[in-house]
């Protein structure tokens, strides 16, 4: 008689190059004032706390964070908090551009000084993988050759780019910038296509995040939504986060304000009857070997068996609470390997 051997897992049987191999929390949140950057790493200790898990990302802005001037000294703050931030959470850093005179100090103070702490460097105005390549050279003459590289595509040269981009290995996530992808536009495009509704109707705009989003698809790579603005409306916000999830093949969103990081967490989270059919199909199919099989009436094969794996690693990453058999999966598993 015999025994038959444990179960494959998962993520090492269903995922590959073009099926999101990598995860991350579906939450990037950006602040670059210092007394909101200790806010925001404190609110995301005490939401891991509640959860369970980090849920969101804190990305600590030089870009827009640094006074003209000051560079130099906001590039020393960020490594501070980056290194005092408690352990197990993510913490990145957007840089300078690459063609900013900044851009070679940010990473040698912050990359070569906090790099083994950090969980990404996001480049913005990324134009094309000339400019990765340079962001490349830099980290990994800082000796930072493991720090994610993530990159933001802000212009019509860069969404043409994309596909390119994504192709990169050293690239993990890219970025949609939507106000500089409007105003680089000679005010073709509205002002209104900045905004919650704008955003999701032009059909620049929407032909944009639709290219971004297939790239990064394309590559296994994780597109990440832009900001939404009006951060004082939680329903604007509910909104484009859910049309960003469910009709743009987004898996990940930037905020900007604490108020929006619940409404992207509920937006991307899959609901309590999605949790408990993916983990119905994913147990039978795990029974099953990998092979075919009929669940209530439908046939189910490795490509939906992915699918459902993804609802349950979408679960994990936005804390929702899984069932025994499900939670196993995720026992001893990092986050980037789900």
């Amino acid at each position: 008689m015999t025994t038959k051997t444990a179960a494959a897992h998962p993520a090492d049987v269903l995922l590959g190059a073009q099926a999101g191999a990598v995860t991350l929390p579906v939450c990037d949140h950006y602040s670059g004032v210092e007394a909101r950057m200790k806010k925001s790493l404190a609110l995301q200790a005490e939401m891991a706390q509640e959860f369970g898990a980090c849920v969101f990302d804190v990305t600590l802005d030089c870009e827009d964070g640094a006074p003209v001037g000051g560079e130099a000294e906001h590039a020393a703050l960020v490594t501070e908090l980056a290194l005092a931030a408690k352990p197990g959470m993510r913490v990145g850093v957007r840089v300078h551009p690459v063609d900013h005179p900044a851009f070679a100090g940010d990473v040698v103070t912050i990359a070569g000084r906090a790099g083994h702490r950090l969980s990404h460097l996001m480049v913005p105005k990324v134009e094309s993988v000339a400019d990765v390549c340079q962001a490349v050279a830099a980290l990994d003459a800082a000796d930072a050759a493991a720090l994610p590289l993530h990159v933001l595509i802000e212009s019509p040269l860069a969404v043409h780019n994309a596909f390119e981009i994504a192709a990169h290995p050293r690239v993990q996530s890219l970025s949609f910038g939507l106000m500089d992808f409007v105003s680089a536009h000679a005010g073709a495009i509205p002002a209104d296509g900045m905004g919650a509704a704008g955003q999701f109707s032009h059909p620049l705009v929407v032909r944009a995040k639709l290219a971004l989003a297939s790239a990064a698809h394309a590559y296994g790579k994780v597109p990440s939504h832009c900001v939404v603005t009006e951060f004082n409306d939680t329903d604007a916000m509910r909104l484009a986060a859910r049309k960003a999830a469910t009709e743009f093949g987004y898996t990940r969103m930037w905020s900007i304000h604490p108020n929006q990081i619940r409404p992207i967490l509920e937006a991307f989270a899959p609901d309590e009857a999605q949790i408990q059919i993916a983990t119905k199909i994913i147990t039978k199919a795990a029974d099953a070997d990998w092979a075919p099989t009929q669940i209530d009436g439908t046939l189910h094969d490795r490509a939906s068996y992915r699918h459902f794996w993804q609802v349950l690693t979408r679960a994990h990453a936005t804390g929702r609470a899984l069932p025994s058999e499900a939670k196993a999966w995720f026992a001893s598993r990092s986050p980037e390997t789900h």
